[in-house]
């Protein structure tokens, strides 16, 4: 009775294995996104004195891809404070006018010394995309939004 409950438990152990890697095989991809590749927008704020700068990137993997990434700059470098970015998918195919989200990516928003992001989108190649982030330094928001840009 013994060994008859070992071996079950092996067989038990064994289905859950390959269910596991089952499951991980069929998962889909997640783009990987980061603060790299070709420049399509930067802006500054404020334009006299930086303390944030917005970066979109982009790259041809999965139908093109771009990634938002959120800088604290100048005096609030290196200083911790609030600091978040988020990227979104236009259908819109031109610049100007408004963007109707097709996909967005997460909020990236925490207390943070350097820089929020990366954060992705894909399927850009046809598509304009529109970021827009906050850094908090000294009592004040230093908000900055790209409109749809990479067109």
């Amino acid at each position: 009775m013994n060994l008859t409950r070992k071996v079950l438990a092996s067989v038990a152990a064994l289905a859950a294995s390959f269910a596991t890697v089952q499951v991980i095989a069929e998962a889909p991809s997640q783009a990987a996104v980061s603060c790299s590749g070709s420049v399509t927008y930067s802006k500054a704020v404020p334009a006299s004195n930086p303390v944030a700068e917005l970066i979109i990137y982009y790259n041809s993997t999965n139908g093109g891809t771009n990634s938002a990434c959120l800088y604290r700059r100048g005096a609030a470098y290196g200083q911790p404070g609030w600091t978040e970015v988020q990227i979104v998918r236009c259908r819109e195919t031109s610049k100007g006018g408004a963007c109707t989200r097709t996909a967005e990516s997460g909020v990236d928003g925490n207390i943070y010394s350097y820089y929020a992001g990366p954060r992705g989108v894909t399927g850009t190649v046809n598509n304009c995309v529109s970021a827009w982030g906050e850094v908090q330094w000294n009592g004040t928001r230093y908000p900055v939004a790209s409109g749809p840009v990479g067109c």
